[in-house]
C-alpha cells in the first residue's frame, strides 16, 4: 500500500515538473524571440524589447528557484457531488495550471491552501486529510498523512503515518549555514500571523526557537503575493541585526519566488554607507535617544549665521561695505520657506545676490556711472563669481553633507558644547572623536536625520529628479500603448515597462533602485530583532515606511543593546507617536519553541531568570541526544564536537574582546575550517559575537566564558540568553572558573 501511494504521488509530481519545464522552455523561447527582434534605431522600441527580455529573464529565474520541493503537500476535501470521487488539492511553492488553464498546483499563499496549515480534527476547514510529501530532488521519498476526518480511519490502509514527522525531520536536520524556508512545515499559529492583514503595525513576540524570523520572511512573501499591485512598485524592506544575519537569510525569499525585497542591516540604512562597528554601550545609548534629533537640528541652524560685523567685499576693484542686516533679511526669508538647509540656501543666495546687486548699482550711480536697473543681471553675475562674495555667502550659509555635519559635531568640542547646553562635560566626552573616525552603526540614524534637515547637496540633482518624474509620467502613457501593440496585456505592468524607455534607462529592479535611494519609501517594512532598536533608529525606519505598515518581530528578553527598550509599549512610542491606546498596533505571540532542545532551553531559561530577565514562556517540542556539556578549554570543546558522527555546523560565540585571540588559536589548529563573522557562515566553524549570532542557528554552539558575556554590559544577560539558544542539538559552556549553580 505504501509503495502504491508513493508511486501515485510520484506520478503526479512528475507531471508537475513536466509542466514546470514546459513553462521554462516557453519562457526561454519567448526570450530568444524578443532578443531577435529587429527594432532598428528607434530608442523607445529598443527599450521596449529590452524590458520584455528582462520580464522573461525574471520568469525563467523564478521557475528555476522553485524547482526544489516544488510540491510538498496535498489536501483531501469532501467528495465531488457529481463523481463521488475525493477531491485532492496539491500545495506548492508556486501555482501551476495545465495547458487548459486548470489549476494543478496551488500556491501556498492562496486562501484555498490555508487549510493545509490551519486545519485540525476539531476545526477541519473543509479538509478530510493532510498529506506531507517529502522529497529529494524531484523524487518523492516519503509521505505522511494526518487524518482530520475520523471516518477515513475506517478505510483499511487509509492512513500511512500520523503525527508531526515532517516537522520533526526538518527540525533535526543538520544546518547548512544558510536558513531554509519552512513553507512545507508552517504551523497553525505561525500561519495565522503570516496571513495577517497588511495595514497597521503587527508585533510578533516570541522566545528563542519559535520561528520568528521564518514567520517574518514568509509573511513578506505572502504580502508580496497577496498585495502585488500595491507593493510591486514600492517594495518591501527587511531589516536585520547584522550582515551575518542577512547572509544567513538571503536565499529564503528567492526560494519562494520573490525578489521584490531589500535586505539591510541597521548599519546599511543610509545609502552609500555600510557601518559595521558598534560603539561602546554608553555611547550607543546616548546616540540612540531622540534628543539627538534636536542636537542635529541646532547644528544645522547654527550653520546659518549672520556676520557679527560689517563686511568689506572687493568686486571688480570696487569695495562694497555690507551690513549684517542684509544677511539677516536674506536668511530670514530663506528660512520662512521651510525647505531643508541646502535647498533653502539657493533661496538665500538668490536674495542676497539681488540685494548686493542693488546696493552695488546704487554705489556705482553715486560714483557717476551711467547705469540703470537693466544692468542688475550683469552685476549679479559678477557678484556670484567674485571670491569675496563666495566666501561671505558660504560663511553665512554653508552647503553641507550629512557625513561632514556629523563628523564635525563630534570632532569640534567647542561646537558640541554650544549645541548641548545643560550637558555635563563627561557626557560630551563620550561623543568626542577625530574627524576621520570610522562611522558606527549608531551614527547611521544621525546621518539620516542630518540628510532630512539638509536636503539635496547638489541642486542640479534635485532638478534632474523633478524632470525624471515628469518624464516617467509620459513614459507610462507610451508603455500602455506598447503593451497593446505587443499583445502581452496582463503579463507586464505599464509602470514597470516605463522604467526602461530611455536609451540608457535604469533597468534595475524595484529592490535595487530602492536600496540606493535614501528617500525611497516602502509599502511594508519587516524588522527582525526589533527589541534592539533605539528611538533614533525607529525614527529612521519611519521615514522608510511612512504608511506605518510594519511587521515587528522580536523578544524583549533577548534585548542586548544599551539603547533597547524594556517593553514593546516603550519601543513603539516613536513608531506610533503616543497613540498606543488607539488600537493602531496588534500583538501576536509565538509560544512553541521548535529549535531549542528541552535540555538546552531549561539551562538557558534558568540562567535568564537568575539574572532578572522576563522571558517569554514557550513549550519545547523535542529533546536532543546530548546534554549540555561543561568544559574548560575552547579547542577541546571543538575537538569533542567534531569527533561526533554527525558534525553539522558549529558556532563559537564570545565577546568582542576575546575574538581576535580565539581566531588565532582556532585557526592555528583547525585552519581553513574556521571563519570569523559573516565568513564563518560558509565554514564549518563560525566565530561570532553574541550580536553577530542574533537570529542564526547552528547544530552545535560553544559559548566562551558565559560570565564575560554577562559582564560586558548592563544587558549582558540578554546577550548570553541569545548565545545559548542558537543551538539545535548541542551546547557547550566553556569556563576556566567554576560556573555558578544556575548554569547547571
Amino acid at each position: 500500500m505504501i509503495d502504491q501511494e508513493l508511486a501515485r504521488e510520484q506520478d503526479y509530481v512528475t507531471t508537475l515538473y513536466a509542466r514546470l519545464d514546459a513553462l521554462q522552455r516557453e519562457a526561454e523561447q519567448q526570450l530568444t524571440a524578443v532578443r531577435r527582434l529587429d527594432v532598428g534605431g528607434n530608442h523607445q522600441a529598443r527599450s521596449e524589447r529590452d524590458n520584455f527580455a528582462r520580464l522573461y529573464e525574471d520568469r525563467i529565474m523564478q521557475l528555476r528557484e522553485v524547482d526544489d520541493r516544488l510540491a510538498f503537500g496535498r489536501l483531501e476535501t469532501a467528495a465531488d457531488e457529481t463523481t463521488g470521487e475525493p477531491v485532492f488539492r496539491y500545495i506548492g511553492r508556486v501555482g501551476l495550471r495545465d495547458e487548459q488553464l486548470h489549476p494543478i498546483l496551488l500556491d501556498w499563499r492562496v486562501p484555498q491552501a490555508s487549510a493545509f496549515y490551519q486545519a485540525t480534527a476539531a476545526t477541519p476547514l473543509g479538509a478530510r486529510s493532510r498529506r506531507h510529501l517529502l522529497s529529494s530532488g524531484r523524487n518523492i521519498v516519503r509521505i505522511e498523512d494526518e487524518i482530520l476526518d475520523a471516518t477515513l480511519l475506517d478505510d483499511a490502509g487509509a492512513t500511512l503515518h500520523q503525527g508531526e514527522g515532517a516537522l520533526l525531520a526538518a527540525l533535526t536536520a543538520q544546518r547548512t549555514g544558510h536558513m531554509t524556508d519552512i513553507v512545507s512545515t508552517i504551523q497553525a499559529e505561525q500561519d495565522k500571523i503570516i496571513r495577517s492583514d497588511l495595514p497597521g503595525v503587527l508585533v510578533v513576540q516570541g522566545g528563542p526557537g519559535t520561528g520568528k524570523t521564518a514567520v517574518a520572511l514568509h509573511r513578506a512573501a505572502y504580502l508580496l503575493y497577496t498585495h502585488r499591485d500595491r507593493l510591486r512598485d514600492s517594495g518591501v524592506l527587511i531589516v536585520g541585526p547584522s550582515r551575518s544575519f542577512l547572509q544567513y537569510i538571503e536565499a529564503v525569499l528567492p526560494s519562494l519566488g520573490e525578489t521584490g525585497v531589500v535586505l539591510a542591516s541597521v548599519g546599511q540604512l543610509f545609502s552609500g554607507v555600510e557601518a559595521t562597528r558598534e560603539d561602546i554601550p554608553a555611547v550607543a545609548e546616548l546616540k540612540g535617544q531622540t534628543f539627538m534629533a534636536d542636537v542635529m537640528a541646532r547644528a544645522v541652524r547654527s550653520r546659518q549665521r549672520v556676520p557679527a560685523q560689517p563686511l568689506t567685499l572687493v568686486v571688480n576693484g570696487d569695495r562694497l561695505t555690507v551690513h549684517p542686516q542684509l544677511f539677516r533679511d536674506a536668511i530670514a526669508r530663506a528660512q520662512s520657506g521651510g525647505k531643508p538647509h541646502n535647498e533653502a540656501r539657493v533661496t538665500f543666495v538668490k536674495i542676497a545676490l539681488g540685494a548686493l546687486a542693488k546696493q552695488w548699482l546704487a554705489q556705482l550711480k553715486e560714483q557717476g556711472r551711467s547705469m540703470d536697473d537693466t544692468d542688475l543681471p550683469m552685476l549679479r553675475e559678477d557678484l556670484r563669481l567674485a571670491d569675496d562674495v563666495r566666501v561671505a555667502l558660504n560663511t553665512a550659509w554653508l552647503p553641507l553633507t550629512p557625513q561632514k555635519l556629523v563628523q564635525d559635531i563630534f570632532a569640534r568640542p567647542q561646537w558640541l558644547a554650544e549645541l548641548t547646553p545643560g550637558w555635563s562635560d563627561a557626557r560630551r566626552a563620550l561623543l568626542r572623536r577625530s574627524r576621520d573616525a570610522e562611522l558606527t552603526i549608531s551614527d547611521v540614524p544621525l546621518l539620516d536625520e542630518a540628510a532630512e534637515l539638509l536636503g539635496e547637496y547638489n541642486v542640479v540633482d534635485q532638478a534632474q529628479k523633478r524632470a525624471a518624474k515628469e518624464q516617467r509620467k509620459r513614459d507610462i502613457e507610451n508603455a500602455e500603448s506598447a503593451i497593446e501593440n505587443m499583445e502581452v496585456k496582463g503579463l507586464v505592468n505599464a509602470k514597470k515597462l516605463a522604467e526602461s524607455f530611455a536609451e540608457l534607462g535604469d533597468r534595475a529592479t524595484t529592490a535595487e533602485r530602492a536600496g540606493r535611494d535614501r528617500t525611497w519609501t516602502y509599502g511594508h517594512v519587516v524588522v527582525d530583532e526589533a527589541q534592539e532598536l533605539s528611538p533614533m533608529q525607529w525614527r529612521l525606519l519611519l521615514r522608510r515606511g511612512p504608511r506605518r505598515s510594519f511587521t515587528i518581530v522580536g523578544d524583549i528578553a533577548q534585548a542586548a543593546s544599551a539603547a533597547a527598550s524594556a517593553s514593546w509599549k516603550d519601543a513603539l512610542q516613536p513608531v506610533l507617536q503616543g497613540s498606543l491606546e488607539e488600537g493602531r498596533w496588534r500583538l501576536e505571540e509565538l509560544t512553541v519553541n521548535y529549535r531549542t532542545p528541552s535540555q538546552i532551553a531549561e539551562v538557558a531559561e534558568r540562567v535568564a531568570l537568575a539574572h532578572g530577565l522576563h522571558i517569554t514562556p514557550s513549550r519545547t517540542v523535542r529533546a536532543s541526544l546530548w546534554p549540555v556539556e561543561y568544559v574548560t578549554d575552547v579547542a577541546e570543546a571543538v575537538r569533542r564536537d567534531r569527533r561526533l558522527e554527525h558534525e553539522g555546523t558549529l558556532a563559537v560565540i564570545a565577546v568582542d574582546a576575546q575574538i581576535t585571540a580565539l581566531d588565532a588559536a582556532l585557526t592555528a589548529e583547525f585552519g581553513p575550517l574556521v571563519g570569523r563573522g559573516p565568513l564563518g557562515l560558509t565554514r564549518d566553524i563560525a566565530l561570532l559575537t553574541p550580536q553577530d549570532a542574533k537570529g542564526l542557528e547552528f547544530d552545535a554552539v560553544i559559548v566562551v566564558e558565559p560570565a564575560s558575556v554577562i559582564a560586558v554590559s548592563e544587558r549582558g544577560a540578554g546577550a548570553l540568553y541569545v548565545a545559548m539558544t542558537r543551538a539545535t542539538q548541542r551546547l557547550y559552556l566553556v569556563s576556566e572558573e567554576p560556573l555558578t549553580p544556575e548554569f547547571r
